[in-house]
């Protein structure tokens, strides 16, 4: 209980002290989204957060808003730009993340927030992940990202609820800004490298 209070206040201190010292670069990808993306400069998406509570989570956008002839949204791969795969590739397209850390939707270290209808598909162990405020940032993404199958990334998970300490958490901050530098096991386009929790679980 005493962590589960220092981490929180650290989360404050940190993602305000963020949001501050990198309103520069917030402004600039913000004008450059409008620019290249057009309106809402933000996309956002509920997730499950802390006791499966439903949060509006935000991201810059990194794709055009483009459609077909019938009016319907063209695939992924064909609406993201070279600016959006840029910022997914830097994980800058997280950074208004800081704003949700703030607020008390989520931490800067947890389990990532998951699509609310993977719900279901959890088994009651896997469901531990939800016993904490999820993370920008967690022990999965610094063990492989996107490219851990889906029970060891949920592993991942309850093994960092089992186990959260401070120097958990700093291990795992020092490990994602080395990842983020180096561009580390990061795939721009998710879709392309695993299916999603639903496919994965039914086609077992």
């Amino acid at each position: 209980m005493t962590y589960l209070c220092f981490k929180r206040l650290f989360d404050i201190i940190a993602s305000l002290s963020g949001l501050l010292i990198l309103s520069p670069v917030l402004i600039i990808i913000s004008v450059l989204v409008l620019i290249k993306h057009g309106k809402p400069v933000f996309f956002t998406q509920k997730r499950p957060g802390k006791n499966e509570r439903i949060f509006k989570m935000f991201k810059f956008r990194t794709m055009t808003n483009e459609t077909d002839d019938q009016g319907n949204l063209l695939p992924d791969e064909k609406r993201i730009t070279k600016f959006g795969s840029f910022l997914r590739k830097t994980s800058l397209d997280e950074l208004p993340e800081l704003i949700n850390v703030l607020k008390g939707d989520m931490s800067l270290i947890g389990p990532r927030p998951l699509l609310v209808k993977y719900l279901p598909y959890y088994t009651e162990n896997e469901k531990k992940r939800h016993h904490v405020r999820p993370g920008i940032t967690g022990l999965a993404q610094v063990s492989g990202r996107n490219f851990v199958n889906w029970d060891k990334r949920l592993a991942l998970d309850v093994e960092y609820v089992e186990n959260m300490s401070f120097l958990l958490d700093l291990k795992i901050l020092i490990n994602t800004f080395s990842s983020v530098v180096t561009s580390k096991d990061v795939s721009v386009n998710t879709s392309a490298v695993e299916p999603s929790l639903i496919d994965y679980r039914t086609n077992k």
